[in-house]
């Protein structure tokens, strides 16, 4: 089939590369987001899809919005017979919808209908799911609500952060995706509705939210951390400093400590929470490099009951 494949950071590249190396599929085009300032410079750069897309040779679309008539009658040129699409960023207006005479096909991050939204994986660590998934499914004009085609599911290890699980998703959602494109050329796959139970939404985790409150029992305290890595990145207050905060452990009982209280020793420094005290990993604080705890500890020196915020 041509296709014409949508998507935008590094979680599509998987996706775009197994396509691209597809017998039975030609890219003639990927849709990306415009290219955006990135690193500490704030230079100027193309979409991890976009430079997949050059290097292969294949043309970049660069739409500021799906519905923009100079996109459109790009689309419509270039003949897709299905859009592929993960992680593109934006929605896809009607107009959109309408141009490849097979849809658009959308791998989604969960096991649908669980997690319509921004952000599935991260919802899914921090609501503490045992299994999640990736589907494919028919983009329809609802979020995320068309029928589904296929679906490959994922065990959540008690140690992964959101970054590492939508890495492994993004692997086995690859082949999920390819397999789903055979079939809908082959005529042997056939997408079903979604059931109307069991539908949970998974909007997108800002930098506020991201927040710790340690007044939460520990086994939160581990999941938001752990949902929040590596973005929007979970932080609290230390001195009216925002310090970043990787995973944490279960700290082994000690002395009690208040929620947000510090107790540095000198291999580790344990903050306290509503059901017990964690074991701080790495840290950054504000405008400095990523750090061990205890190398943090060293340099700020916490006093005795002194708290994060």
């Amino acid at each position: 089939m041509r296709l014409v494949f949508a998507g935008t950071p590094e979680t599509a590249l998987p996706s775009l590369r197994t396509l691209i190396d597809s017998p039975r599929h030609e890219v003639v085009a990927v849709v990306t987001r415009p290219d955006a300032q990135s690193g500490r410079g704030r230079k100027v750069h193309p979409s991890p899809v976009a430079a997949l897309a050059e290097e292969a040779g294949i043309e970049v679309l660069r739409p500021q919005k799906a519905g923009d008539p100079a996109f459109l009658d790009q689309l419509r040129a270039l003949e897709p017979d299905c859009c592929p699409v993960v992680a593109y960023g934006a929605l896809l207006p009607q107009p959109a919808l309408d141009v490849p005479r097979l849809g658009w096909i959308n791998l989604h991050f969960s096991i649908l209908p669980a997690w319509r939204g921004a952000a599935p994986v991260q919802h899914a660590i921090l609501h503490g799911d045992e299994i999640t998934g990736a589907s494919t499914f028919q983009i329809v004009k609802e979020l995320d609500a068309g029928p589904v085609y296929g679906v490959v599911t994922e065990e959540i290890r008690a140690s992964d952060t959101s970054g590492a699980l939508l890495e492994r998703l993004s692997v086995s959602g690859a082949g999920l995706l390819a397999a789903t494109l055979d079939g809908v050329e082959d005529g042997t796959l056939e997408a079903r509705p979604q059931p109307a139970d069991g539908v949970t939404v998974a909007p997108k985790i800002s930098v506020g939210d991201a927040q710790v409150d340690w007044g939460k029992p520990a086994m939160h305290v581990d999941r938001l951390i752990r949902a929040s890595t590596p973005s929007p990145g979970a932080w609290s207050e230390f001195r009216g400093q925002r310090v970043k905060l990787g995973p944490v452990r279960t700290a082994a009982s000690g002395e009690p400590l208040a929620p947000g209280q510090i107790a540095a020793t000198k291999t580790e420094v344990l903050v306290g929470t509503a059901t017990g005290a964690v074991a701080l990993g790495e840290v950054q604080p504000q405008g400095k490099r990523l750090m061990e705890a205890v190398e943090w500890a060293r340099g700020v020196r916490p006093e005795s009951k002194e708290t994060f915020k």
